[in-house]
């Protein structure tokens, strides 16, 4: 297929296409040619297609109508192969590349979808009655046992592009950035507010949607300095390009505008270069960037005319249609009618012209149209049709002609006779609403302007700075004006002195006041006349809108959600304030009075690739490992996932261990690392725990209050278990935490609740307790911890510390600094075996060496290093709990037999005591933490999870009575052993439980104290 409507190089020359060489690209399964430059819309405008996809709801054919991101129907398939699916894109925004592969959306339907599109299609052009605005709601709710069949049809029709369906073949990733100043939008106004700002001296980013920066200038009729704008825009763009500190992003949108001037930029970086990206690029990056100051210099969205059969392939937006001419040389049909309220739209039939098509007509609404382009169009003899409107598209699959009418505005009807003209192109203006969307991110109110019948942004607790069209200043000479001052007052906000930019000299274009035109009423009642859309993408009509007002939906939002008005891909970009504006004349209002919609993140569609950036696959959920994890690899451990550390599990075949079939299982690893503990000296890889430092002159109180037992009395040097509940009372954390100076603790946590625990503290200091003086520092990842464990513990630690290790001198639960293997450290006095234990803590970046320094004067001691299984034997042999494996949701302190670790008597309030206060926490027969003995021998080990009963003779479905919650064979005992909850356990000690399998069988077990080894703590106090 040739280029039919491309024009010739020399009837209309342009810069932004490369005529030099030839591209080709599928679409629809057919191959056509394309100049590097274009997008695939202004490609396929080049090659004559006119329909490019059929509407959602009936199926009628669409066409291109815009040239930016607010097109509703050019939306396309991308991508050759499945691993470069992408849908949704816009083919106004997709830059051609060799041997790019596209479909509209919808094609790729089975043959029997395709005919039931087809139906819907007939009864939505000859029928719409049957599918009248909310149907869906109306037709689908009853039966209810109708509702499978129903899902099927609904969810096959539901969606615009498929979702891929295998691993995207390319990379995303994320950017963090800082600037004194963003401006969103490279058009006049923005690069004016660029130059300002920077030339002020403030850092600049400066972002813009479209290939190529430069907004209205890249089609401008107007010349700056008395030069074609284009070359205005280049001097500018090479003068920010050789600037420091300012960074240009093309082909970026802001997509999201956020509390305290966070922005998101959402960068397609090689989507114009290919299916896939290029080797060592990333295909789109997000850019997150805190900006002191923004400028919204988003410009404007061209409005299309509500009329009868506005839809049809060949009417497109005006402003569009001088894009397609001057920016690409494709001049989409023959012959034009120009409908419009406006003088700036005159511009289209000029270029019309310009580019060799007849005009047929400029139909007016308003009776007196006056201004310099107008006077233009008379000079040159097109023929103008004032205080009129064209009331009704004629066509099939295409444009064929024009119903034309005079029109009264004020009383909504046709005055006079109807004319037909003949065209095969239709371009309307119905005036252009400024882009509020960022501004309305953050909270602000749009407020509606009658000078330019649109609304604007409001108010706002943002740093923020709005420039140009995005807040109602139209004329080019203007405009620039107002973007340096906006660059230069957000300069200054930043603390920088205003040096305002030199700007072209411009001749002002005269324009008369608009019409408020947005529906053109028809000879026949909107309920009854031809379709008149609304949003084209969601298929919504004036029809449709009058209807939803009539069932009670007045409230704009309503009418929104009752008729999917301003969804989707589209969120109201040309259409919403058309809507409004017939809301309100069916309500008897103004269009103030009726509002806005609300419009949130994103302002058009971004890939989850972008969003997800590098967090996928390893990164997804990333392995964090502790300063001595090379060590534990070398020496064959085994590693458990914690959280997200790889923590060791065990080491098997420690110093040549051999078991008794020659490799060493987990069980007799385990066996060997726990009596190393308990008879010689261990060493407990303890890093992973969460720690955090507090400091500040309310901290002893902010703990006793996050605490359950008291913290006004521990003195420095000295540390403190305690348990934290949540606010009904159940333990949700605990850990030990030591005063390091009156206003200064560290407090440890669980490894897997570190992240949770210190949001806990945050909560609650900042929205319950903002007026204490405290502050929260995770410190995990700075400290590594190493537990040194045993009877031989102290003599080890001794040959290799200043520290005083003596009873006397250093107790159990104290905390001295010194060194160890001449590094500095923090040592601790705490023990979580039951043994003598030292935990030293060191900067993580020395931890190795301090390490290796342990094993090599503990040689002489056989010291063992030992992993989180040992860990889990040791502790439970002591009674010690793992919060989360022996308690949940539901146990509280008291369950756990520790309200030795309650302060009852505290003067204050701590988070979860109201809760234990509940008369249901207060019962005798809850589940309570309790040992458990096998009966049934000494190798037995109860399976975890078991549940318990009562009476192991009753009938299914029997009574459960609690459950196992650790369970493991004790080398030390010579047995197994259990911490299981119980009903009422407290009181149940020496009892017999039993535990049904699930092959029929039952164990049994005595009730016994929770604590099996050295349950008067002798051997941690030595």
């Amino acid at each position: 297929m040739s280029q039919v409507n491309r024009l010739d190089a020399g009837r209309m020359s342009s810069e932004h296409i490369d005529r030099s060489s030839t591209l080709s690209f599928t679409h629809d399964g057919r191959t056509l040619p394309a100049y590097p430059g274009d997008t695939v819309a202004s490609a396929l405008l080049a090659n004559g297609v006119d329909v490019i996809g059929h509407s959602f709801k009936y199926a009628r054919p669409r066409g291109v109508m815009a040239a930016g991101c607010e097109e509703p129907n050019a939306i396309l398939q991308m991508g050759a192969t499945p691993e470069t699916q992408t849908p949704n894109v816009r083919a106004t925004q997709q830059p051609v590349f060799d041997g790019l592969v596209c479909e509209s959306v919808g094609r790729g339907r089975s043959f029997i979808e395709r005919q039931q599109k087809a139906l819907t299609g007939l009864i939505g052009k000859w029928g719409g009655r049957f599918m009248p605005v909310g149907f869906y709601y109306k037709t689908f709710m009853a039966p209810q046992s109708a509702w499978l069949t129903y899902e099927k049809f609904i969810r096959a029709a539901a969606g615009l592009g498929r979702a891929p369906t295998v691993p995207d073949a390319d990379t995303y990733d994320h950017m963090n950035r800082y600037c004194d100043v963003l401006v969103v939008g490279a058009g006049p106004a923005g690069l004016a507010a660029a130059l300002a700002a920077r030339r002020a001296g403030a850092r600049v980013i400066v972002c813009d949607e479209q290939e190529q920066m430069g907004g209205c200038l890249l089609d401008s009729r107007e010349r700056p300095d008395d030069r074609p704008a284009g070359e205005w825009l280049k001097t500018t763009l090479a003068e920010l390009e050789a600037m420091d500190d300012v960074l240009l992003l093309p082909r970026t949108t802001a997509n999201g505008y956020h509390d305290h001037n966070f922005v998101t930029l959402h960068e397609r970086r090689t989507d114009h270069l290919g299916d896939r990206a290029p080797a060592g690029m990333t295909r789109q990056r997000m850019h997150r960037v805190r900006a002191q100051r923004v400028v919204l210099a988003t410009g404007v969205h061209e409005r299309p005319l509500v009329f009868a059969n506005n839809d049809l392939p060949g009417h497109l937006l005006a402003g569009a249609v001088s894009c397609y001419i001057r920016r690409y040389g494709v001049v989409p049909g023959q012959r034009l009618v120009l409908v419009t309220t406006n003088s700036h739209a005159y511009r289209t039939a000029l270029d019309w012209l310009d580019a060799g098509r007849e005009v047929a007509a400029i139909v007016d609404a308003r009776a007196e149209p006056a201004g310099t382009l107008v006077d233009e169009a008379r000079s040159r003899g097109i023929r103008i049709i004032a205080g009129a409107a064209v009331i009704e598209c004629r066509g099939d699959d295409r444009v064929s002609g024009a119903l034309v009418a005079g029109i009264d505005i004020e009383n909504f009807r046709v005055t006079g006779e109807t004319e037909t003209i003949a065209c095969d192109t239709l371009a309307s203006s119905g005036g252009y609403s400024p882009v509020v969307h960022l501004s309305a991110h953050t909270g602000s109110k749009p407020v509606w302007n009658d000078r330019i019948q649109g609304f604007v942004p409001g108010e706002t607790k943002q740093q923020l700075h709005c420039a140009g069209g995005a807040h109602g200043i139209y004329p080019l000479v203007d405009v620039l004006a107002d973007g340096a001052m906006a660059g230069g007052d957000a300069a200054v906000a930043a603390g920088f002195e205003r040096v305002s930019p030199t700007l072209p000299g411009l001749a002002r274009v005269e324009e008369s006041p608009q019409a408020a035109l947005y529906h053109v009423p028809h000879t026949l009642a909107t309920m009854r006349a031809p379709k008149q859309f609304v949003d084209l993408q969601n298929d919504v009509t004036a029809a449709g809108i009058e209807l939803a007002i009539r069932e009670g939906f007045e409230s704009i939002e309503h009418v929104k959600r009752y008729t999917a008005m301003g969804f989707g891909t589209d969120q109201g970009k040309i259409g919403n304030i058309n809507g409004m504006a017939i809301a309100a004349r069916v309500l008897g209002q103004t269009i103030p009075e009726t509002g806005t919609t609300v419009f949130r993140p994103n302002y058009t569609p971004v890939s989850f690739g972008a969003v997800a950036g590098r967090y996928c696959g390893a990164l997804f959920d990333p392995e964090r490992y502790t300063a001595m994890h090379r060590w534990h690899v070398e020496q064959g451990a085994l590693f458990e996932n914690v959280g997200q550390w790889k923590r060791p599990w065990y080491y098997p075949g420690w110093k040549g261990a051999r078991g008794a079939n020659g490799e060493e299982t987990l069980q007799e690893a385990v066996n060997r690392e726990c009596l190393a503990v308990r008879n010689g000296v261990g060493i407990l890889d303890a890093s992973t725990l969460g720690k955090i430092d507090i400091q500040g002159p309310d901290a002893r109180e902010f703990i006793g209050r996050v605490y359950t037992n008291g913290w006004e009395k521990l003195p420095v040097g000295k540390g403190r278990y305690g348990l934290m509940c949540g606010e009904d009372g159940m333990v949700m954390d605990d850990g030990v935490t030591t005063c390091l100076g009156e206003h200064h603790f560290l407090m440890t946590t669980t490894t897997g609740n570190a992240a949770q625990v210190l949001d806990w503290l945050e909560l609650w200091h900042q929205t319950e307790w903002p007026e204490l003086e405290v502050f929260f520092t995770s410190v995990t990842d700075h400290w590594a911890t190493m537990t040194l464990t045993g009877p031989k513990s102290r003599e080890l630690l001794e040959q290799l510390t200043d520290i005083d290790l003596s009873r006397d001198a250093f107790a159990f639960m104290a905390y001295r600094e010194g060194t160890v293997a001449g590094i500095p450290a923090r040592v601790y006095r705490i023990s979580f075996t039951g043994e003598l234990s030292f935990e030293i803590n060191v900067q993580a970046n020395y931890a190795m060496h301090v390490w290796e320094a342990l094993f090599a004067h503990g040689e002489a001691f056989e010291l063992t290093p030992y992993g989180t299984e040992t860990m889990h034997v040791l502790r439970a042999e002591k009674g010690f709990i793992i919060v989360g494996q022996d308690t949940d949701a539901t146990m509280t302190p008291e369950d756990l037999g520790m309200t030795w670790a309650i302060g009852y008597r505290k003067p204050f309030d701590w988070v979860g005591k109201r809760g234990m206060a509940r008369v249901d926490l207060q019962r005798d027969d809850r589940k309570q933490l309790v040992g458990l003995k096998p009966l049934d021998g000494s190798e037995v080990v109860l399976p975890e999870g078991a549940q318990i009963v009562f009476d192991p003779e009753q009938q299914i479905p029997m009574t459960m009575v609690g459950h196992v919650t650790s369970s493991y064979y004790s080398a030390t005992l010579g047995h197994g052993f259990a911490l299981a909850v119980v009903r009422g356990g407290h009181r149940r000690k020496g009892e017999h439980v039993y535990l049904p399998q699930p092959d029929g069988s039952t164990l049994s077990a005595e009730i016994v104290s929770s604590m099996f080894y050295d349950p008067k703590g002798e051997r941690q106090h030595v």
